[in-house]
C-alpha cells in the first residue's frame, strides 16, 4: 500500500516552496493537482517530471476513489492545490477523509497558509480566530453565513475574488456593523499589501471593483457586550463609568436609569455624592 502525501506549495513566491516538498515531489509515483497547469509551472521550475490527474471540485467525487485505489495499489499520491495547503476550504479534504476511511496512509509535508499568513500580516487579534473560507456566491446563503456570525467574538478570516468583494464588503458591513478590516492581498507577491480600513469604508472605497488580485479579509469579532446592573449600586457604578467618559453626571444618570430600570433621582443623587 502506498501513502497519500497532503504537500503545501507557495501562495506566491515559488522561492516559499521548502526542501521536503521538492522531495515529495520528485518522489512520488503522480501527482493530484487542482488544476494541472498551475503545478505544471512549478514542477517545470524546479524541473520535476511526474504524471499528473486533475482532482478538483468538479470531480472530486469520481476521482477520489480513483486516486484512493491506485494508492491502496501501492503507489504514492502527492496531493497539491494551486496554493497553500491542500483541504483547507479546498476539496482535497474529500480524499483526505476517503484515505483514512480505507486506512491509507496520509502524511503530511506542511508549507504556506494564506490566511494564517495573512492574520500574522494583518496585526489584529490573534490569540482566539475563525477561519470562514469563501462566502457563497448565492446572495441567500451568504446573508445567512453573516448573519450567523454577527456575534461571533474571535476575529474572523475570509478568503474572496477580487471581482465578488464589492458585494462582499456591502453584505458584510450591513450585517456586521462598522468593524475594523484589514484587507490583505497578493500575499509574498510584490504587490503584497495590507490595507486597514472598516467595513463602511472600504465598502464605499472598493465599490467600484478595482482592488485585483489573491484577498484575504481580516475582521474584528463583536465587542464583549456590558453586562447589565442589577442593583442601585451596580448602576451607579454605570453611570460613574459613563462620566469618566466625559459624559456629564445628568447624562450618565439617565443613561443608567434607561439601561436599568431604576429611577435617575435616586442614580444622581447616589452619584454625586
Amino acid at each position: 500500500m502506498g501513502t497519500l502525501y497532503i504537500v503545501g506549495t507557495p501562495i506566491g513566491n515559488l522561492g516559499d516552496i521548502s526542501p521536503r516538498a521538492l522531495e515529495a515531489l520528485e518522489s512520488c509515483d503522480f501527482i493530484a493537482a487542482e488544476d494541472t497547469r498551475v503545478t505544471l509551472k512549478l514542477l517545470n521550475r524546479f524541473e520535476i517530471k511526474k504524471p499528473m490527474v486533475s482532482y478538483h471540485e468538479h470531480n472530486r467525487l469520481e476521482r477520489s476513489e480513483q486516486i484512493a485505489a491506485r494508492i491502496a495499489g501501492g503507489e504514492n499520491c502527492c496531493l497539491v492545490t494551486d496554493a497553500g495547503m491542500p483541504a483547507v476550504s479546498d476539496p482535497g479534504e474529500d480524499l483526505v477523509r476517503l484515505c483514512h476511511e480505507m486506512n491509507i496512509p496520509v502524511a503530511s509535508v506542511p508549507g504556506p497558509c494564506a490566511f494564517v499568513t495573512a492574520l500574522a500580516l494583518s496585526g489584529m487579534p490573534a490569540k482566539r480566530f475563525t477561519f470562514e473560507g469563501f462566502l457563497s456566491v448565492n446572495k441567500a446563503s451568504r446573508r445567512e453565513h453573516l448573519a450567523e456570525i454577527k456575534n461571533e467574538k474571535r476575529t474572523m478570516c475570509f478568503y474572496e475574488a477580487p471581482h465578488k468583494l464589492p458585494a462582499t464588503l456591502k453584505d458584510m458591513a450591513s450585517a456586521l456593523g462598522d468593524r475594523k478590516i484589514a484587507i490583505v492581498r497578493e500575499i509574498t507577491k510584490i504587490h503584497e499589501e495590507v490595507i486597514h480600513s472598516t467595513l463602511y469604508k472600504a465598502a464605499e472605497d472598493f465599490a467600484d471593483g478595482h482592488l485585483k488580485g489573491e484577498i484575504v479579509l481580516i475582521i474584528e469579532g463583536a465587542a464583549e457586550e456590558e453586562e447589565t446592573p442589577s442593583t442601585l449600586e451596580e448602576a451607579v457604578e454605570f453611570a460613574k463609568n459613563q462620566v469618566n467618559k466625559g459624559i456629564s453626571a445628568s447624562e450618565a444618570a439617565k443613561l443608567a436609569a434607561k439601561a436599568t430600570g431604576f429611577k435617575k433621582g435616586d442614580i444622581y443623587k447616589a452619584l454625586i455624592k
